[in-house]
């Protein structure tokens, strides 16, 4: 259990802004995470790792020398947003381009993906890299989640970038790596968010959880708890069995730690993987044992192994200098980097005026938000109970911080007299902002759309308003890419707006049409508990959510209920 804590939805920017203090020669914070704080060679290309908080020192521990140039951190568990990758891939940006690194995870895909577009309307060429090393999550290499190999890929990026190789030919190196590379873990407990009484999941005494994820995900199936020996036995039995044909006699191997195993616990069972790899014929490489990608608390470790080639094993083998993972030493007859002087600065666009009837339709979408705010504030614990089922339980906790993030801008915007169009764009780009996450994107994108459908002329009509939620609507799908029947969000999303479409169209009146569209979408939320999770963080444990309704689904047919009384 976290004991240390001040408002637990602030913790990540507090863990983020201590980590700062107590490495000012290294690291410098900008919005969004951290950048190195000494100067980049020019035309070197950029490494920004990034995801949620609660792994460290995945991924600020890593910004140094011979890995990484930045980190993108986001909130517990939750990946950070589109706006806060650019900001820190500008300022860790050497003219090389960027090389954006993080766990296949959908949430991240969503943000960094893009970022990379955001990126590109700049003049800067960014690429994204997805980890997918965790054995027990998918048979498809490409449709793993990434883990504990996190760190020797990230470790293969930053080496090749520090070597000076082209924004493609780090690409091709770390894309290689990472199919080489293999984990899987175990656990004897949960972990605990910040705040929270209880932890996400447990496992029975004298039991071990196999294949968890590393955001609180429940393991895939519970055995014996044996000998550290039998443990370490049965890990490598399972990595043994997914290599591929091609494995070479030559391994980087990592016992990793997730944050209440010691490293003295780590250390036996690392001497019994020894062993039975070089038994296999292996020549163990740079092992690493300890803690480098954690889980908050949670008791447990895992076991990756990287096979390595020529290429792979030099670049393994290169110096790093982070606070957080060190090897090797750079040569000494070159200068150190000098330190930076400045970063850039966030860019605040000029807010116009809208006509006075949209005013006056913002003004009332504001007095909206600011229900919304609070029956989903009384709903939070429900949501992330919903959410731990199957993902890491911080949905409720992410829609509070989405949408109190939106409240916000959304009341500097109507000081300032915007119409509805510029309204929805504004807390939509802060709700995508605060939230991070697979919601937030989704969300964010939705208002933006909505936005700009509506204007900030003319007040809404009904037709307005179906045709603004039909865009908001699209606009999830194409981002999500998820369809009905896969258990998320759009199993309500898509029928509240095909209802609202057809009843408006039908001639009904907007409070009756919206009323109608409310229940099928709650209808629809409820219906999702009869299936298994096919998207996101849930699709690994799809399962272990029959019987419980889509906390996505939910949620989004709560704000929908909400808005009934305001429209």
């Amino acid at each position: 259990m976290t004991h240390l804590v001040n408002d637990p939805k602030h913790f990540a920017a507090d863990v983020l802004a201590g980590f700062v203090r107590a490495h000012p020669d290294r690291v410098m914070a900008t919005h969004g995470g951290a950048v190195r704080a000494t100067e980049t060679p020019p035309g070197e290309v950029a490494v920004v790792l990034g995801g949620g908080s609660g792994h460290y020192p995945a991924f600020a521990g890593w910004i140094g020398e011979g890995m990484a140039h930045g980190a993108v951190c986001g909130n517990i568990f939750a990946s950070p947003s589109a706006s806060q990758a650019v900001s820190v891939a500008r300022a860790a940006h050497a003219g090389g381009g960027v090389l954006f690194g993080f766990g296949n995870y959908a949430g991240d895909v969503l943000q960094f993906s893009r970022a990379v577009e955001m990126l590109a309307k700049e003049g800067i060429e960014a690429r994204i890299l997805t980890v997918t090393d965790d054995i027990a999550s998918a048979e498809d290499h490409a449709e793993r989640r990434g883990i504990a190999g996190d760190l020797p890929v990230f470790k293969i990026a930053g080496a090749a970038a520090a070597q000076g190789w082209s924004l493609d030919e780090v690409e091709r190196v770390t894309q290689h790596a990472n199919e080489r590379t293999f984990t899987i873990g175990v656990a004897m407990s949960g972990c605990t968010l910040p705040g929270a009484e209880a932890p996400l999941f447990t496992v029975p005494d004298g039991s071990l959880a196999i294949g968890l994820g590393i955001h609180g995900e429940p393991g895939l199936s519970e055995v014996p708890l044996g000998t550290a020996d039998e443990v370490a036995d049965d890990l490598v039995d399972r990595l043994l069995d997914a290599l591929p044909a091609d494995r070479g006699d030559r391994v980087a191997v990592l016992v990793n730690g997730l944050g209440s195993t010691t490293y003295e616990e780590q250390f036996v069972v690392f001497a019994r993987v020894a062993d039975r790899l070089e038994a296999e014929g292996f020549t163990l490489v740079g092992p690493e044992v300890g803690e480098h990608v954690t889980s908050l608390d949670m008791a447990g470790l895992s076991v990756t192994m990287m096979l390595l080639d020529e290429e792979l094993e030099q670049l393994w083998r290169a110096p790093v200098d982070t606070p957080a993972f060190r090897r090797g030493s750079f040569s000494g007859a070159t200068a150190a980097p000098p330190r930076r002087a400045t970063l850039p600065q966030q860019v605040v666009a000029e807010r116009s005026a809208g006509a006075e009837p949209s005013q006056r339709a913002a003004a009332a979408a504001l007095h909206l938000l600011d229900e919304v705010v609070e029956v989903l504030k009384e709903h939070e614990a429900e949501l992330g109970e919903l959410d731990a089922v199957a993902g890491d339980g911080d949905h409720g906790q992410g829609m509070v911080l989405g949408v109190v993030g939106a409240a916000e801008r959304g009341h500097e915007a109507i000081g300032d007299g915007v119409g509805l169009g510029t309204f929805l764009r504004e807390v939509g780009e802060a709700w995508a902002e605060s939230a991070g996450g697979t919601s937030g994107a989704l969300w964010g994108a939705a208002l933006v759309a909505a936005g700009d459908r509506l204007g900030d002329t003319d007040a809404p009509s009904p037709g307005d308003v179906a045709e603004a939620v039909t865009s908001a609507v699209d606009a999830m799908t194409a981002m999500g890419k998820a369809e009905l029947g896969e258990k998320t969000m759009m199993d309500a999303a898509i029928p509240f707006a095909q209802t609202l479409a057809q009843r408006v169209a039908a001639g009904d009146v907007i409070t009756d049409a919206w009323a109608a569209a409310v229940q099928v979408a709650t209808e629809a939320a409820s219906s999702t508990a009869s299936l298994q999770a096919k998207k996101g963080r849930a699709k690994t444990h799809g399962d272990h959510s029959v019987g419980h309704a889509d906390p996505g689904a939910t949620s989004f047919a709560l704000v929908c209920a909400t808005v009934t009384k305001e429209v």
